[in-house]
């Protein structure tokens, strides 16, 4: 894992590459490779590059260039084919200098060309200069693994970086905020498609290519998931033996690596089956890693140590309490470059910091759930549209109106539970799906957004439904999975890199292999979601590989008990952040709805996920657009705990 950035100039620009600039950029992601560094740099021209040595330690040092240094690369990520690659091209007559898989992309390029990205199997984002032909190539892998942003200034010139603060360090454009994104944030904890929260500034979406010559950029589409099904009677038995096989075949590949690897187990089914498989191909013994709170609903520990035991791993756990939780978010959300979507992110932090202590390199269960239909809102959904429907024939509008009013006045835990079913929603995909489950639907917006924001009435939902468009998908479950595939996994996948890249630790997510992917897309609907049962074809993968209660407990989520927090001792933030007159004087929000909202939250209703999305977004906006600073190192003191089974 490292970090990347770069800028390129026109030949007629005014600007030409600053080389203090270009050290601050590199500098800004001495996080994600503390363990080397390097430019290169000519007028025009300049890369940066930090390092983590994972694979060919003595050899990787980057930026790297062919033979006659007329191609130069800086690459973040892992190739998994890259030995198969390798053995391909020097059978071809390239010879290599290295055996690092930077290379590897190098020689493929001299032979593919922009087109190298179909050869690749892996998690990456690199950026290639060729001298001869004077482009910048910037390339993402698939599902989106690994980030990288850009921004193309009034003159075409381009910067970019893995993360956004690299580019604000290079001085070419201020921090300002992007309003038009802010209905997105509200509505699905963070902008989707190549939008950010900053002016200017994109995200190169996943699956993408964009080459920049001379001012001009374009950006090509190399890959989608296929939703098509084959129509192949096929026994379910058969399908589950060949994702058994792939699945072991991806574990096995992310294990490549010439320094110590560990997974993250939560004792959820992802995890334990990642740890199960590992168990088989893993020389030695598994270093595994749990996080979890004081509070004995918000820890998974009992589950992860059943796997734990079971697989005899060397099993460490760290408790965060709310005061670590607090001290550490400013400099979080600082890391994350936009506000943190998910409380889940702080643990994330502090367990990945405890595991770097062991490690360089962890496995984790991120994007099952996309995959293969983990969340419990698939199956209500489907249901909620089924019965809506029916019901709206059988009823009419003024019956429904009175039952809608009836459970408007019902205690709040009962209201909160009903006013999710089809009683309440509309028979649609924007009212049963995206609204239901957004943390501010369009009526919330609607009441909440003042000002600019609100008069541009923008569409919350509008990438979420070109994903379902453009997946193909006929059946509704398919086109609720291409919809998270395409959006709301961009963001767990940033989480997941951002965190951990935080504390200087590799994370690899074996679920999203590509041809994994694949494979899952295709499968029939009733081996992901099996009436109640979510996740059907891993649980019955795993059976005999797992304990019964890891395969039968219901998904748990990641529990933070922030609510609780925000409603106690830590109340104070509310007042600090949301209703004091700097937040006010932003105009962005109606702050009667704010106040309301804090109010209902203090008195019992539960407001987390509301009251989470608009601190994040007001810590955000101090740190980035108003320019205080967050920066301190993070040094809470934690309860650790070792065991070794």
């Amino acid at each position: 894992m490292c970090g990347i950035c770069g800028v390129a100039t026109r030949r007629n620009s005014r600007q030409t590459v600053d080389r203090v600039g270009l050290s601050m950029m590199t500098r800004s992601l001495a996080h994600r490779g503390p363990d080397d560094h390097g430019t290169y740099q000519t007028h025009k021209v300049g890369l940066g590059h930090c390092r983590l040595s994972i694979m060919d330690i003595g050899g990787g040092h980057q930026p790297m260039a062919n033979d006659d240094e007329s191609v130069w690369i800086v690459f973040n990520g892992e190739i998994y084919n890259h030995p198969e690659i390798k053995s391909q091209l020097e059978s071809r007559g390239r010879r290599y200098r290295t055996n690092c898989d930077t290379e590897t992309i190098i020689r493929l390029y001299e032979e593919a060309g922009d087109g190298l990205a179909d050869a690749l199997r892996g998690m990456f984002a690199f950026a290639i200069y060729d001298a001869s032909s004077e482009t910048v190539l910037l390339v993402r892998d698939r599902l989106g693994i690994k980030p990288l942003y850009y921004y193309v200034d009034p003159e075409g010139n381009l910067y970019f970086g893995s993360e956004i603060k690299a580019i604000l360090e290079y001085g070419a454009l201020r921090a300002r905020l992007n309003s038009n994104a802010i209905p997105d944030y509200l509505a699905n904890r963070a902008p989707s498609g190549d939008e950010t929260l900053f002016q200017g500034i994109k995200r190169l979406p996943p699956a993408h290519t964009l080459k920049w010559e001379e001012g001009r950029i374009s950006i090509r589409r190399y890959w989608k998931a296929p939703f098509e099904k084959t129509g192949e009677e096929v026994s379910d038995s058969f399908l589950v033996d060949e994702f058994s096989d792939l699945f072991e075949e991806s574990v096995k590949l992310h294990l490549m690596s010439d320094v110590p690897i560990g997974m993250f187990l939560s004792g959820g089914i992802d995890s334990s089956a990642i740890a199960a498989t590992m168990a088989g191909k893993y020389p030695g013994q598994i270093k595994t890693f749990s996080v979890g709170f004081s509070e004995s609903e918000a820890n998974e520990f009992e589950f992860a140590r059943l796997v734990a035991t079971k697989y005899r791993t060397e099993h460490h756990t760290v408790i965060v309490g709310p005061e670590e939780f607090f001290d550490a978010l400013p400099s979080l959300v600082y890391h994350e470059d936009e506000p943190i979507a998910h409380p889940s992110s702080v643990p994330l932090y502090f367990v990945s910091r405890l595991a770097a202590d062991h490690v360089k390199v962890v496995l984790t269960g991120e994007g099952s759930d996309e995959l293969l239909a983990g969340y419990d809102k698939y199956r209500k959904t489907i249901y909620n549209l089924r019965f809506a429907r029916g019901y709206a024939r059988l009823t009419t509008r003024n019956a429904r109106e009175v039952i809608h009013g009836v459970i408007d006045k019902l205690p709040y835990s009962l209201k909160r539970k009903l006013i999710r079913t089809f009683l309440c929603v509309s028979p649609d995909l924007e009212s049963a799906y995206f609204d239901n489950f957004s943390v501010f639907s369009r009526d919330w917006q609607r009441r909440l957004l003042s000002g600019q924001v609100a008069a541009a009435r923008i569409d919350p939902y509008k990438q979420a439904l070109s994903a379902v468009a453009d997946s193909g998908a006929a059946s509704l479950l398919d086109q609720l999975l291409a919809s998270d595939l395409g959006t709301y996994l961009h963001e767990l996948l940033m989480k997941q890199d951002q965190m951990s890249m935080a504390a200087s630790i590799e994370s690899r997510v074996p679920f999203l292999d590509h041809k994994l992917v694949e494979y899952a897309c295709k499968l029939p609907e009733h081996l992901k979601l099996n009436r109640l049962t979510t996740k059907f074809i891993l649980r019955r993968a795993m059976q005999g590989k797992l304990p019964e209660p890891i395969l039968k407990r219901r998904k748990m989520g990641f529990p933070v008990p922030v609510g609780k927090w925000l409603a106690g001792p830590f109340t104070h933030l509310l007042d600090e952040y949301l209703l004091s007159g700097r937040a006010t004087r932003r105009r962005l929000f109606d702050q009667t709805v704010v106040s309301e909202i804090v109010a209902r939250h203090r008195t019992g209703e539960d407001h987390t996920e509301r009251l989470w999305m608009l601190l994040n977004f007001e810590m955000w906006m101090r740190r980035f657009i108003d320019k205080d600073d967050h920066r301190r190192e993070i040094r809470p003191q934690l309860t650790m705990a070792a065991s070794i089974y």
